[in-house]
């Protein structure tokens, strides 16, 4: 069985960088060769992301019970216990080893947009309990999204394309945009240690559905890459945390979008039983966009490789593909 103790280095994109040729290089050099990169001098604060983790931590803190109340819905807002997901079905025993609670765009119940599979309103812990809680969460969203249109824009130019390319209204202009808390609990807590020829791990082997996930990580190393997933035996390399910066990959969306150019690469998480948080950032175009063939990345030797496709039709398969079904909870939520 696989094992892996190296570590990779990625290019490190500044967007202060006034040499947006450079960032377009790097970052283009990055999507072809791992689909991974570092993203740093965002203008997130340091105080503004401690205070996100503080308030992930105490979320996760609570009794069991209260996160339960709080259950991920049909629209996948809310918790996800333990176990819950299983994205490598083929090599993991179990679920896996992480807890996590789902924010999306926030839609009023009574908006007839609410109606459409990845918007409606948010599941809130109640300001009693967590107060604050909401409004850090939210302003996060707004900050990541931020900071994914500027990595989209670098995106589009080492697409060769305009550079508003993915601003556009049925693009990023009403995106699918979910933030995800994620905590890993410790060996001590659990008795399990990420095993992966006993096909124990934090997060089964997987890539990304939709274009751009942006990670924040705490100090503890734990995020893998493979950057070929046909190699036999599979070659896993550490990411190492990059403390106020993120760690940004590329979605299946965008490899599907590329012709397979630009490349999503299967990444796991191996932990050696340390707690673990993490806050991902998962970006996707608006329900109605069309995703097929970008026009510079087709030719007559290089046809396009998938039909086209709504994003939202796309998202809501991949999502029932890895999440256990509601209603095994039905017994268990308050």
């Amino acid at each position: 069985m696989d094992s892996s103790t190296s570590r990779t280095s990625l290019n490190c994109i500044s967007l202060a960088d006034p040499d947006i040729q450079k960032s377009v290089a790097l970052l283009k050099q990055a999507c072809l060769d791992s689909g991974f990169f570092y993203v740093v001098d965002h203008g997130i604060s340091q105080e503004f992301m401690d205070e996100v983790f503080d308030q992930s931590k105490k979320f996760f803190d609570l009794p069991h019970s209260d996160k339960m109340t709080l259950l991920r819905d049909e629209k996948n807002r809310g918790y996800t216990p333990m176990l819950d997901e299983i994205l490598d079905p083929e090599n993991q025993v179990n679920g896996d080893y992480k807890e996590g609670y789902y924010i999306g765009v926030e839609v009023p119940v009574d908006d007839p947009q609410a109606n459409r599979p990845f918007y409606g309103p948010n599941q809130w812990p109640s300001e009693e309990v967590l107060p604050k809680w909401r409004e850090v969460m939210e302003q996060y969203h707004s900050e990541a999204l931020r900071v994914a249109k500027s990595v989209s824009r670098i995106i589009a130019l080492a697409l060769n394309l305009d550079v508003d390319f993915f601003d556009r209204p049925e693009m990023l202009g009403e995106p699918i945009a979910t933030l995800r808390l994620l905590h890993y609990e410790g060996g001590q807590k659990t008795g399990q240690v990420s095993n992966p020829a006993k096909g124990v791990y934090g997060a089964g082997a997987h890539s990304d559905y939709g274009l751009i996930t942006l990670l924040a990580t705490d100090d503890v190393v734990g995020l893998q890459i493979c950057k070929d997933r046909n190699a036999q035996p599979q070659v896993w390399e550490y990411v190492a945390p990059v403390k106020g910066g993120f760690i940004v990959n590329l979605g299946d969306m965008l490899e599907r979008w590329s012709n397979c150019i630009f490349r999503s690469t299967l990444h796991r998480v191996v932990l050696d039983g340390r707690e673990r948080y993490s806050i991902a950032y998962f970006v996707e175009p608006s329900h109605d966009c069309v995703v097929e063939c970008l026009p510079t990345c087709k030719s007559e030797t290089n046809p396009p490789k998938f039909p086209p496709i709504t994003c939202s039709a796309y998202l809501s398969q991949r999502y029932k593909d890895t999440h256990a079904d509601l209603s095994s909870y039905s017994n268990n939520k308050a």
